[in-house]
């Protein structure tokens, strides 16, 4: 069974990766990433996760641009980590951008490329975490859309005001304009205790 990440192995993961694209003399690569990897990595909860999602890359003008697809170097560098540390093959992927319903092509929440903390894994290796402000938006969506239970518990522990969370609500009707969806989210935010909201949306 493939190990799960931890702070302290998601680290190693990505200072091995660093070291593998030193190694092979490739580009610079700048990676945005969400999920539970950024939930740990910035400290906003303490859990375990399966992956690296990356939702965006930067470019070297410090632009936000497409991840699909990742670059083969780097893929071919994450399956040598995911051999040496006992990981998942596809632990570092751009599954929420990876086709045209994805984060990025659909539009990512205003302002997320100033909310990045920056982390420096080595001179071909940069990863930007996503902010708390992008996990609310991120994981409201993700939570009314599917079926596991994770999105939710990781929302909750954030924390959200009535305001982020109605933010959040009006950037997730924007990629699923349907009523359907619309109903899904108002009962979600009703189920979190959040009435007022689910009511202006």
């Amino acid at each position: 069974m493939d190990k799960e990440l931890t702070i302290e192995s998601l680290e190693r993961a990505l200072k091995l990766l660093s070291g593998r694209l030193d190694l092979a003399q490739t580009e610079a690569v700048r990676l945005v990433v969400c999920g539970g990897s950024a939930l740990i990595a910035t400290g906003l909860r303490q859990r375990t996760t399966h992956d690296a999602d990356v939702v965006a890359l930067m470019n070297a003008a410090g632009e936000l641009v497409s991840p699909a697809p990742l670059p083969p170097f780097l893929l071919e560098a994450a399956v040598q980590v995911a051999r040496d540390l006992g990981l998942g093959e596809n632990w570092l992927n751009n599954g929420p951008s990876q086709d045209d319903g994805g984060l990025f092509q659909l539009g990512l929440p205003e302002g997320l490329g100033d909310r990045l903390t920056q982390h420096v894994f080595g001179p071909r290796l940069t990863v930007h975490f996503i902010g708390r402000v992008d996990q609310i938006h991120f994981k409201l969506y993700a939570a009314a859309d599917e079926s596991d239970p994770t999105h939710l518990a990781d929302l909750q522990a954030l924390n959200p005001t009535d305001a982020e969370l109605e933010l959040a609500a009006r950037w997730a009707m924007k990629h699923d304009v349907s009523e359907g969806f619309r109903w899904v989210l108002q009962e979600l935010l009703k189920k979190m205790g959040h009435e007022s909201v689910a009511k202006n949306i």
